[in-house]
C-alpha cells in the first residue's frame, strides 16, 4: 500500500471535463476520466451539493466515507442552472472544454437551454456525455430511471440469487457504474473520432443498456432454443467444478471446469481417473453431472484445511483462492505488491484508505492525485482565474446565488 508522493499527469492530461451529474451514473464515469489525468470540474447546486456528500452506510464524524472515493481527482465549484446566468456561465465553461457529462432526466437541460443543439453550436469540438436510466430516445426516455431500475430492466436481478428466494440485488451500485464504464469507453471513443475530424457528438449511456450488455448469451439462448436463465445460486448451469467448497476450517472457491484443468485437480485430489470418466471427462458430462461432482469435490476439500487445499491448488496449477472481505484486502501481500489500494491524505480524516486506478499503463499510468474537494472550493480558481470574472461581477452572481 503506497501513499501518492508526487502527482502524475496521466494519459488524459490537458483534457477538461465539466460534470453536473449527481450521485453514481455520471460522477463515476467522471472519477475514472480524472483518474487517468482529465481536469474533471464537478459543478453543483449553491448550497446544497451532491447527495453523494452525505451518502454512505458508514460515516466517520458524520462525514461521508463514499464521497471521497467517487469525488478523488476533482475540482468543485457551484453553480445555478435553473438560473439565465448560470446558463451563461455554464455556457462560458463549454467554450474551453472537451466534455460535458451530465446524468440529469432526458429533456432537463434542454429545459435550460443547455442541450446538444445549443452547446455544440458554441464549441463544435464538444463531446457530451450522457447517462441516464433508458437513454435520450424511446418511450421510457423521460420516466426516472435509478441503477436498480436498470439492473432489474437488463436482466441482471432475475438472474442474482438462491432460487427458493425472490431475485436479489448486487451488494453494490453495479447499474450505475456499469453504465458511468461504457460512458467513458464511449467517451474516449467519440474522443479519438474528434482527433480525425475535429467534430464531437454525443455518447448516450442508458444503465439498463449497459447491464444488458454483460448478459452473456442470455438473449440468444431465449432466441434459438427458448432457453430462460433462472437464479443458480453460487453456481453457473453446466460449468463444474467451480463453487465454493467447504474445507475443515472454512471455504474455498475453486475453478476448475476446463478439462485440462479438471485433469490436474483429479491429480491433486489423488483420484487422476476422474480425468477420465466418461461422467467427467468432457465440459458437457461435467455439466450433466454438476451436483454429483460438485459434491465429489466437497469431500476431498473438507478433509484438508483451507491453507492445504490453496497450497494444493497452487502446486497442481488449479485456480483457487479466497472470497476476500476488506480486512483480507489490507493485509494481501499480492494487493500490496500492485499497489491495489492507496493511502490518500484527506483534510477531513487523514490517511484514507481506498482502491487505486484500475487498469495499470506501462508509461502513462493514472494517480489519485488530490482529495474530495469542499463544496466551492475551486469556485475562485475557474471563475476568476478561468473565466476572468472582475471582482465585482464575482461578487454579484454569489450575492444572488448563481454561484
Amino acid at each position: 500500500m503506497t501513499t501518492p508522493t508526487q502527482p502524475r499527469s496521466g494519459p488524459l492530461a490537458g483534457l477538461r471535463v465539466l460534470e453536473l451529474g449527481t450521485l453514481l451514473a455520471g460522477p463515476f464515469c467522471g472519477q475514472l476520466l480524472g483518474d487517468f489525468g482529465a481536469e474533471v470540474i464537478k459543478i453543483e447546486p449553491p448550497n446544497q451539493g451532491d447527495p453523494m456528500r452525505v451518502w454512505g452506510r458508514e460515516k466517520a464524524g458524520g462525514k461521508s466515507l463514499w464521497w471521497p472515493v467517487v469525488a478523488r481527482n476533482k475540482k468543485a465549484i457551484t453553480l445555478d442552472l435553473r438560473q439565465a446566468d448560470g446558463q451563461a456561465l455554464l455556457k462560458d465553461l463549454v467554450k474551453q472544454s472537451d466534455f460535458l457529462l451530465e446524468n440529469f432526466r432526458p429533456g432537463t437541460m434542454e429545459k435550460w437551454g443547455l442541450g446538444w443543439s445549443e452547446l455544440s453550436a458554441i464549441n463544435p469540438r464538444l463531446i457530451m456525455i450522457r447517462v441516464s436510466g433508458f437513454g435520450q430516445t424511446g418511450p421510457y426516455s423521460r420516466q426516472a430511471g435509478f441503477g436498480a431500475i436498470g439492473e432489474a430492466m437488463g436482466g441482471l436481478r432475475y438472474v442474482v440469487g438462491d432460487p427458493s428466494t425472490p431475485p436479489s440485488r448486487m451488494g453494490i451500485s453495479i447499474g450505475d457504474s456499469l453504465a458511468a464504464t461504457f460512458a467513458c469507453i464511449g467517451a474516449l471513443s467519440a474522443l479519438h473520432h474528434r482527433e480525425k475530424t475535429g467534430r464531437g457528438q454525443v455518447v448516450d449511456s442508458a444503465i439498463y443498456e449497459a447491464v444488458l450488455n454483460m448478459m452473456e448469451s442470455l438473449i440468444t439462448e431465449f432466441d434459438k432454443v427458448g432457453y430462460i436463465r433462472e437464479r443458480t445460486g453460487a453456481i453457473l448451469p453446466n460449468v463444474a467444478p467451480s463453487n465454493v467448497y467447504k474445507t475443515s476450517d472454512g471455504m474455498v472457491l475453486i475453478a476448475a471446469n476446463q478439462d485440462t484443468v479438471f485433469s490436474r485437480l483429479a491429480e491433486a485430489m489423488g483420484q487422476p481417473g476422474l480425468a477420465q470418466d466418461p461422467k467427467y471427462s468432457t465440459h458437457g458430462a461435467r455439466g450433466a453431472h454438476q451436483v454429483e461432482l460438485d459434491a465429489l469435490v466437497e469431500r476431498w476439500t473438507q478433509t484438508l484445511t483451507t491453507r492445504q487445499v490453496l497450497d494444493l491448488m497452487d502446486k497442481f496449477g488449479v485456480p483457487a483462492g479466497l472470497i476476500y472481505r476488506a480486512p483480507d484486502m489490507l493485509e494481501d501481500p499480492h494487493f500490496q505488491a500492485r499497489d491495489a489500494i492507496v493511502s490518500v491524505p484527506h483534510p477531513d480524516f487523514g490517511e484514507l484508505k481506498m482502491q487505486n486506478v484500475a487498469p495499470k499503463l506501462s508509461e502513462t499510468p493514472g494517480s489519485v492525485r488530490s482529495p474530495s474537494p469542499a463544496l466551492g472550493q475551486h469556485n475562485d480558481e475557474v471563475y476568476r482565474e478561468l473565466l476572468g470574472l472582475t471582482e465585482q461581477r464575482y461578487a454579484e452572481l454569489k450575492s444572488a446565488k448563481v454561484i
